[in-house]
């Protein structure tokens, strides 16, 4: 069946939707409101509540455009997710890190803490910063260069998921006669020493239930898809175009194999914004009313933080000017361009095309016509699910899980029941061996 993940965000992922009547103003650190999400999402029965994350403010790094805004204000997801482990039992919990503003040490210990307190449905959700300012709050003058950030994001996975296996999974006796606490045979040392970093280890936290973390990735660059190739278990992709999305399926699903690894040890899961309505007037009136509230300051500004380019000097009913080389989000840059050139679209087009859902797909309709587009492209393997961003919280949300999931149910395509206890068994991925134990066979 399709593997369906829930996108949170406070308020919702419009950009305008902190500006609609319904929505808590304030919900993107409301610990209140993501907890009542999550249990909302789980009686749902999506497999995992999923939260990016930037250590800088997202969006465009002008003050005077996040006033529009509430990307300058969120919570820390490892600790937000952390807390949203005792409230939940079943559904996953993925959150981000970056490997270029962090330490492998750091991110190993607390994800395989979550991991181990949510008794196996923590994931990683690794980024390499798509923020330049990131940079300024970790004592850089500058970005990170795209290549060099890939190629320590390598590195870092490797230490991460070595740390992981720091001891094997029967490694604890707990036996009291013999005053023997753990097997000394079973614990490893890592002793890490690369390029970029010098770890010896071992990781002071158990495997889990589920063995280790789920590895998720959203890369769509050249780099970016290699390292999800190798790595990823779940890729989160911007994907509004559906052979674009075939072929990027296509692409991973092929590029896995030299790794050693099957196509259906990783899940593609591209964003889908879906705008339910009873009619589709209905649903129409209600992106309408959404993107009225773009204002636009906001929409050339957050065009311009995805495409590289400052746009306030270049003609709102004119075209996007030729696309610069960028350090951010490439493979975000290169799909609008696409979208623009193969259209024909003007920016002010463009910015109420993308920067209502960050470029993601959008499906507006009733709850059929969200499901006969959803389940297209799952029987078509341009994806093996979807991340769900609802339009606001909580009423989009609502017309998700009271509307659209019955219908995917009624058709064979989504569970009325969690198949497991941790994230894997859910999502249908192998138990990984730890390697130390394999190399004992």
């Amino acid at each position: 069946m399709m593997k369906l993940g829930l996108f949170l965000a406070g308020e919702g992922h419009h950009v305008a939707a902190w500006r609609d009547p319904g929505v808590h103003a304030g919900a993107k650190h409301d610990f209140a409101h993501y907890a009542e999400t999550a249990k909302v999402a789980e009686a749902a029965k999506f497999d995992l509540l999923f939260h990016a994350d930037s250590q800088s403010t997202f969006g465009p790094d002008d003050p005077d455009i996040w006033k529009r805004t509430t990307g300058a204000c969120t919570l820390e997801p490892i600790t937000l997710y952390s807390a949203l482990s005792g409230m939940t039992k079943n559904i996953g919990l993925v959150c981000t890190s970056s490997t270029t503003y962090g330490d492998p040490y750091h991110v190993a210990r607390f994800f395989a803490s979550m991991d181990l307190i949510s008794n196996g449905r923590a994931g990683w959700n690794l980024v390499t910063s798509a923020a330049a300012s990131e940079a300024l709050n970790f004592s850089h003058e500058a970005h990170v260069p795209h290549a060099e950030r890939y190629a320590r994001a390598e590195e870092f996975a490797d230490v991460v998921m070595g740390l992981w296996d720091s001891w094997e999974d029967d490694a604890f006796l707990g036996d009291k006669a013999r005053g023997l606490y753990f097997d000394p045979a079973k614990l490893h040392f890592l002793n890490h020493k690369g390029k970029h970093f010098q770890v010896r280890g071992p990781l002071t936290v158990p495997r889990s239930p589920q063995g280790r973390p789920v590895i998720v990735q959203a890369g769509q660059s050249e780099p970016g898809r290699e390292l999800a190739a190798r790595t990823a278990e779940i890729i989160f992709t911007v994907q509004p175009d559906f052979e674009a999305a075939k072929a990027f399926y296509a692409d991973i699903k092929a590029r896995v194999l030299k790794y050693g690894r099957t196509p259906d040890s990783v899940k593609i899961m591209p964003g889908v914004l879906p705008v339910i309505g009873k009619t589709r007037a209905e649903a129409q009136a209600k992106w309408d009313r959404m993107q009225d509230m773009i204002h636009p300051d906001q929409g050339v500004a957050s065009l311009s933080d995805l495409v590289g380019i400052d746009l306030s000097k270049y003609p709102l009913d004119g075209p996007l000017p030729d696309a610069p080389t960028i350090n951010t989000q490439q493979g975000r840059q290169t799909l609008i361009y696409a979208m623009a050139r193969r259209e024909n679209l003007t920016i002010r087009e463009i910015y109420k095309r993308v920067t209502g859902a960050r470029a993601h797909r959008i499906v507006i309709g009733t709850h059929v016509d969200a499901a006969d587009a959803l389940e297209e492209w799952y029987r078509e393997r341009a994806a093996d699910g979807f991340n769900i961003l609802p339009l606001t919280f909580p009423a989009g949300l609502n017309d998700i899980v009271e509307l659209l999931l019955p219908e995917l149910q009624r058709r064979g395509l989504f569970r009325r029941e969690y198949e497991g206890a941790t994230l894997r068994e859910n999502l249908g991925l192998p138990f990984p061996e730890n390697r130390y134990a394999r190399e004992k066979v």
